[in-house]
């Protein structure tokens, strides 16, 4: 069992289920070491003190925030612990939304199952689950972890609550930044993406066929150096990136190929998707009229 890393409550209302946090995820990271490349000696950095220049232990490190230029605030760990703070020891839900209210990029760092603590928690956090379950909404909480106050999501996942983080509205850039200008698209090119989309609509991610190929192959490359061998050659061909030049070919193209990938033939339709007509902008009658006498003006110099 993974060690517990955090424990508390859970509070909504008047009710209360003292729980503990888990790690709902684990990496499979391959752990890369620096090392001198002259000699392959490792690389490794001491924590020193600027005043003295001593190397410091774990134990001797402590926090600090700076106010100004080289004046520092010493923070202790109990300084943390006695905060005012009420999700210090809590996970405060502040309301339920609809599940489908959330857009994916709030989720934040960190996904935490819930587990009851004790015997007699286990009932009011079964009686949530439930409740989560039947309505189809979604706990919006706040809670205090690794030394700031954070946002979260509570949800039911199988027969245990998750508890996925969330970033506060003010860490999310605007996309105003990166929105690219306005561009035209045809009816058919726009039925063309959703037949491509529906080609390549699974059920859920479970259906997927989907594996982590860089780690395989990295312990491909440490394996072969470790044998004094070459790695072995990569299956399949490497995708090139090229510009698009017939954006229909390319649409028909792809859904040909997805259908060859589940097993489909290439004859007979997709399903296509009716677009509703763009209603087109309305020319004011001022502008209209001022873009008439520019052109009658543009004619007569044209003539002259």
């Amino acid at each position: 069992m993974p060690r517990p890393l955090w424990s508390g409550a859970i509070s909504f209302g008047l009710v209360t289920v003292p729980c503990k946090l888990e790690n709902a995820t684990e990496r499979h990271d391959v752990s890369l070491r620096q090392v001198h490349t002259e000699d392959g000696g490792r690389i490794r950095y001491r924590k020193t003190c600027e005043i003295d220049g001593q190397e410091l232990r774990e134990d001797e490190i402590g926090k600090g925030y700076e106010d100004r230029k080289d004046h520092i605030i010493p923070i202790t760990d109990q300084d943390l612990k006695d905060m005012p703070l009420p999700t210090a020891r809590a996970i405060e839900i502040v309301a339920f939304v609809p599940a489908g209210d959330v857009d994916a990029v709030q989720y934040g760092a960190g996904s935490y199952y819930i587990t009851p603590d004790g015997a007699v928690a286990s009932k009011p956090y079964v009686l949530l689950r439930k409740a989560l379950e039947r309505n189809e909404k979604v706990a919006v909480a706040k809670f205090a972890l690794r030394g700031r106050e954070r946002l979260g999501l509570l949800r039911p996942l199988e027969d245990a609550l998750l508890l996925s983080g969330l970033h506060w509205a003010d860490e999310i850039r605007s996309s105003a930044e990166v929105t690219p200008p306005e561009v035209e698209l045809t009816d058919e090119e726009i039925e063309g993406a959703l037949t491509l989309l529906e080609t390549m609509t699974v059920a859920s991610l479970a259906d997927l066929d989907v594996s982590d190929q860089y780690t395989v192959a990295l312990h491909e490359v440490i394996d072969a150096k470790a044998e004094h061998r070459a790695p072995k050659p990569a299956e399949g061909e490497e995708k090139a990136a090229s510009p698009v030049v017939d954006l229909m070919a390319a649409l028909e193209a792809s859904v040909a190929k997805a259908k060859e990938s589940r097993g489909e033939t290439s004859g007979g339709e997709a399903t296509v998707h009716e677009m509703p007509a763009k209603p087109k902008k309305k020319t004011p009658a001022k502008k209209a009229a001022a873009k008439k006498t520019a052109a009658k003006k543009t004619t007569r110099r044209k003539s002259a």
